[in-house]
């Protein structure tokens, strides 16, 4: 049976290893657009899908940091940020693509996502 302390650095470990990879995704994705959007997408859609990397980009790093810490009182904020990252950048990724509205119209939920884990993060620090 673990201790608290190896359970710990499990999801530590998992935590950054998803970090790690939305952080790669971000710089993937950022050059994608870049360089093999920019002929193809107006540059008003290439601005929207430069958000999406920009804040899949900060959620990305606080991520990592908060999975630094080791402290499961953050993993309810690091279930937030991946859950805003998915649904507020992907939408803005599919709808720059694509132009179908729908996918914009989840980009909202994501941004409340991204709300809610700061908002997670300032309370369970207040409480410490």
């Amino acid at each position: 049976m673990k201790t608290d302390k190896e359970l710990r650095m499990d999801s530590s470990k998992k935590w950054i290893i998803i970090s790690a990879v939305m952080g790669f995704l971000g710089v993937a994705l950022g050059a994608f657009g870049a360089h093999s959007l920019k002929p193809y997408i107006d540059p008003d859609k290439l601005d929207v899908y430069k958000t999406g990397t920009h804040y899949q980009m900060i959620h990305a790093v606080v991520m990592l940091a908060t999975a630094f810490l080791g402290d499961k009182i953050y993993l309810k904020a690091e279930k937030f940020f991946l859950a805003g990252i998915i649904l507020f950048s992907f939408s803005l990724y599919l709808y720059s693509i694509t132009s179908i509205v729908a996918f914009a119209m989840v980009t909202p939920v994501g941004g409340v996502s991204f709300l809610t884990g700061w908002a997670v993060l300032i309370v369970e620090a207040a409480r410490r």
